[in-house]
């Protein structure tokens, strides 16, 4: 689920951009210079992704997301390069930011509420780089998506699953990081049509993620219009498309609803089978979320006490 970044893409694009940034008498082919790297880093494969480091991982990001962003500045247009920052910004924020905010904050409450800010900057950031990449195709998507998403959102195609998800989970991660924002409130409609609309489009998509959103999504809100037996649902399903290959559906029930419902024998249940997942066993592309749900799962179970 992470966008490639790896030294070899990184270093040719450098490359490839410090000789168009010295052709400064022809724009032109400064600019098929800049759009040839921007489709090299948009469209390689990911490798991080069968990584099982994630510090390796968090480290290296962070140059490839502003070479992305650099990329941009000279070629504004490139949907590649657009989707890029908006998927890397979200899962950047999310696996390694918002995730450690929670790690760290029973030891230093004002490291994680710093680092819950953050987090919620780069998942704006995310929004804008999507919304962008939707203006691109669909004139004046950002505007109206905030207006009246219903008809926004029937211009979209199965071909928007990927750029629908990240935009709408960026936003609606940021909301949930700081719900007293008022101008974040006022999408909450829009943010949740989003992603139902990806979920209608194509609910199998990257194996069945998008149920692992609604799986918070609704128990979160199951006192206004949500419900934890559509949260199951969700989870059912899920599992089902997975097969077995992802772990975060079964630490988002968990997390989401069996310590709501202080479920504590089913918890654990699933949580420890949760950490005896083989990942050899698993698609080598998983392996880093993989690897990241387990460390959840482990940290949730040490919580137990707290929780219960």
């Amino acid at each position: 689920m992470l966008i490639d970044m790896s030294p070899t893409i990184v270093a040719r694009a450098l490359v490839v951009a410090l000789l168009a940034a010295s052709l400064t008498g022809c724009s032109l082919v400064k600019s098929k210079a800049i759009n040839m790297v921007g489709d090299t880093l948009a469209e390689s494969g990911s490798n991080f992704a069968t990584d099982d480091d994630p510090e390796l991982i968090a480290a290296a990001i962070p140059f490839g997301l502003k070479t992305i962003e650099g990329l941009l500045v000279e070629s504004p247009h490139h949907k590649g390069l657009l989707f890029a920052a908006a998927s890397g910004f979200t899962q950047f924020s999310y696996a390694f930011v918002q995730q450690e905010a929670d790690y760290v904050e029973a030891q230093d409450l004002q490291k994680a509420t710093a680092m819950r800010l953050r987090a919620k900057k780069l998942y704006l950031r995310a929004v804008g780089y999507g919304m962008r990449d939707f203006d691109e195709e669909i004139s004046g998507f950002s505007e109206q998506v905030r207006k009246d998403p219903d008809a926004a959102l029937a211009k979209t195609t199965k071909k928007h699953v990927p750029l629908l998800y990240y935009t709408g989970a960026a936003w609606a991660a940021a909301f949930a990081i700081d719900v007293n924002d008022a101008e974040l409130s006022v999408h909450q409609t829009a943010m949740e049509k989003m992603l139902r609309r990806a979920l209608a489009l194509d609910d199998t998509w990257e194996l069945g993620s998008l149920h692992d959103f609604f799986i918070s999504w609704e128990a979160g809100h199951a006192s206004a219009g949500g419900s934890m037996e559509k949260a199951r649902e969700h989870y059912f399903r899920a599992m089902q498309i997975s097969a077995g290959a992802r772990v975060s559906p079964m630490v988002s029930f968990a997390e989401s609803v069996l310590v709501p419902e202080q479920k504590k024998a089913e918890f654990e249940k699933l949580l420890n089978e949760a950490v005896a997942v083989d990942l050899g066993k698993t698609p080598p592309e998983q392996k880093l979320a993989n690897v990241l749900a387990q460390r959840r799962a482990k940290w949730l179970l040490s919580r137990v006490d707290e929780l219960f």
